[in-house]
């Protein structure tokens, strides 16, 4: 007579083999902290700053929202700028499997910065939306700063290399290739889902890898349902 508690473990033992195969072949993202040497044209002059740039992505709806950090200040203004009154925004570029560019937008100066002394610019935010599926680069573009009705437009003159690398999923699944320019939005309009890095592919995935389990133990039940013999 056969062994259904065996044949239960065997099952579920193959289930979770399964979704461990799954979290293995999960796509990883690839961030690296980039040097951006910065071209700024001033009211007062041009001027040149080097800041390390961060851009990292998190799975926002079926988009990604992407966050762009500035580890150093660019610029400077010769009189100080009160609280809310420097407002950024950039441009990143994207690469590989879409090309154009994503506007990402960040909230103003939450204190006053003193009088020529480098700008610290927040972290600016965008959603992205794939409109191919494949390895999608993200690059530092052109960044601007309006404050006290001028414009400062820092430009990388180093031609600077990727800061992320994304394995993306167009919505219907599209293919791998040059996709149209995409726009963003402010840095509020995230939505909730798992983010998009190897820990979050790995809760993400995770999840599914749960779900085949349960499905091999619901397959193991009926099987031991069935072979039971019937009561009289």
């Amino acid at each position: 007579m056969p062994s259904y508690p065996k044949r239960t473990a065997v099952l579920a033992s193959a289930a979770a083999l399964a979704g461990s195969a799954v979290l293995l072949a999960a796509p990883a993202a690839h961030a690296t902290v980039v040097d951006v040497d910065y071209a700024c044209k001033t009211p007062i002059g041009n001027k040149s700053a080097v800041s390390p740039i961060d851009i990292k992505g998190v799975r926002s709806g079926s988009g990604y929202k992407i966050t762009m950090s500035w580890q150093k200040g660019v610029s400077s203004s010769p009189v100080e700028l009160g609280k809310g009154a420097m407002s950024p925004s950039a441009t990143v570029k994207l690469g590989g499997a879409d090309s154009g560019t994503l506007n990402v937008t960040g909230s103003p100066n939450q204190a006053a910065i003193p009088a020529n002394t480098p700008i610290k610019i927040n972290d600016l935010s965008g959603i992205y939306t794939p409109k191919k599926t494949g390895k999608v680069t993200f690059t530092a573009g052109v960044l601007t700063i309006k404050a006290l009705g001028t414009t400062t437009t820092c430009t990388p003159g180093n031609n600077p290399g990727p800061s992320l690398t994304l394995d993306v999923t167009a919505a219907g699944g599209g293919t791998t290739g040059s996709g149209s320019s995409s726009g963003g939005t402010g840095a509020d309009s995230a939505g909730t889902l798992p983010k998009t890095g190897p820990e979050d592919s790995f809760v993400a995935l995770g999840t599914l890898g749960g779900t085949v389990l349960l499905a091999g133990a619901a397959g193991a039940l009926w099987l031991t349902r069935r072979n039971q013999p019937v009561r009289r």
